[in-house]
């Protein structure tokens, strides 16, 4: 039985199960919507839509509850659209192949949507039991999380009433975050000429691939490697001792994703060739030796090629070659605040030829202070300015600063103390959630984030714990019941 629906609770498995045969990449998130509006209209609970697609489905209080504060419910309807290069799938039409491997729920060479496909299965779970103790609940489900946060963007007041918010987005067993970082995008675009590739050249192409990537903010300390990076690497290796002519450099995807692959195809004269294997054979023998223990199944090839007619016009192959190599990635300050909580960070996320002249180079910015995260950003753009490119900016998101005297902190502690015996850990995420958009609009909120295990999130090795979702779908039934 190598099925979800198979497992416990069966409610939260069958919704999961249903929202992964909807197809919702971010920003087309129509059927979803769909799905949520028909699961309102079915179940007899007031159900409304806001003009940029936010879902806000709501419950009354059972007995003995109606007295205590309305609690918002939060889980966001996108997800990340990953997948392995030799998987045929579009993410627009196809439903996501889920299966079991011992504890863990996976997807078949794509991203499993558990971000935050689990967070909304949860919630419907609730509105649809009848067996269970809350107040008033206000179920959100917001859009486009992953690629904007437009839909906590365009969130206007008086759209909720609670007062207390969970959030359903994070992915660790048996912790309550109570903060999270800021972010930005840095956007530069780099504008160049063809050139005739000379005759007497060589033409190669070299990958990168198997790399664990992961999420630009939960994974950012963990020291994996970056495609975009260990390729440039090796191109402006060959660039300073030879000649190189880039034909075309595409790595990476997602803005909040660490690039998994790469890959570029580049010209050298003749003569050069052989000196081309011996130098990438050393590059390899160094990277093994380097992160050879987080990166076990890196996969790096050199292949000829046919000699391309033109290449991209030396100054800005050698502008770009050096901008990405200049270009910081990954841990920039550590929190004094929180032991062991990344405070700023930044990712090179994707390099891409866009058309017949530009490339687009996407990065993106995170940090827990506010002026911290705009630091880090104009350092980057001051990277890609000194070799002629035009930059842009995301319009950002603010950071939820902690708040340890909160109620449903309190709240929180004490349920899963009940529970399992033992405190949960706090902790702030260094990843972004929308709750610093939701304070910013409604202040007085009260919130906390939860969610269940999940490892490898925003990438084909994205993997949910079956008894971790069993344990938090407990824990959020106690709090719910909790009272005050």
């Amino acid at each position: 039985m190598n099925s979800i629906k198979t497992l416990q609770p069966a409610a939260i498995w069958h919704f999961f199960d249903e929202i992964n045969q909807i197809p919702r990449p971010s920003k087309k998130e129509e059927k979803i919507i769909a799905y949520l509006k028909a699961f309102g209209e079915k179940n007899n609970l007031k159900t409304k839509v806001d003009k940029a697609g936010n879902v806000l489905i709501s419950k009354p209080a059972t007995s003995g509850y109606e007295n205590r504060k309305t609690i918002i419910l939060q889980a966001h309807i996108d997800m990340v659209c990953e997948k392995n290069s030799d998987i045929p799938f579009n993410f627009d039409t196809d439903a996501i192949q889920t299966y079991i491997d011992g504890d863990w729920v996976k997807a078949r060479g794509t991203t499993l949507g558990a971000d935050n496909g689990i967070g909304m299965s949860m919630m419907l779970s609730v509105l649809s039991a009848s067996d269970l103790q809350h107040p008033v609940l206000e179920c959100l489900f917001t859009v486009d999380e992953e690629t904007g946060l437009t839909g906590a963007f365009a969130l206007e007041p008086g759209f909720l009433s609670g007062e207390v918010l969970i959030n359903l987005d994070s992915e660790d067993d048996g912790v309550a975050f109570i903060g999270c970082a800021g972010g930005i995008d840095t956007t530069a675009t780099l504008s160049y000429k063809h050139e005739k590739t000379p005759s007497t050249y060589f033409a190669f192409s070299v990958s990168v691939k198997g790399l664990t990537g992961g999420h630009s903010g939960d994974d950012i300390e963990k020291g994996r490697g970056n495609a975009n990076k260990i390729l440039n690497r090796f191109l402006w290796t060959i660039n300073k001792k030879t000649d190189l002519r880039l034909a075309s450099f595409n790595g990476g995807n997602l803005r909040n994703a660490i690039p998994r692959e790469a890959a570029a195809v580049a010209c050298v004269a003749w003569s050069e060739k052989e000196n081309i294997r011996v130098l990438f054979n050393q590059f390899v023998s160094d990277l093994e030796i380097e992160i050879a223990d987080v990166e076990p199944n890196l996969k790096l090839s050199l292949e000829s090629e046919n000699l391309p007619e033109t290449v991209i016009d030396k100054k800005t192959s050698d502008n770009l070659l050096n901008a990405l190599y200049a270009c910081a990635h990954g841990v920039i300050a550590m929190s004094r605040d929180m032991p062991g909580l990344v405070e700023t960070s930044t990712n090179l996320a994707s390099v891409k030829m866009k058309d017949e002249n530009t490339i687009l180079i996407t990065t993106s910015q995170r940090s827990s202070v506010e002026s911290s995260k705009y630091d880090i950003m104009q350092q980057v753009e001051a990277v890609f300015l000194l070799c002629g490119a035009k930059i842009t900016h995301g319009d950002g998101y603010p950071g939820w600063k902690p708040n340890l005297k909160s109620d449903i902190l309190n709240t929180t502690q004490e349920s899963y103390k009940k529970l399992f015996g033992v405190e949960p850990s706090i902790r702030a995420i260094h990843a972004g959630l929308e709750c610093g958009l939701f304070l910013k609009k409604y202040p007085f909120l009260d919130m906390i984030s939860i969610g269940p295990q999940m490892y490898g999130v925003h990438s084909p090795d994205e993997r949910l714990s079956i008894s971790s979702t069993q344990k938090c779908w407990k824990w959020l039934v106690e709090i719910l019941a909790w009272r005050y």
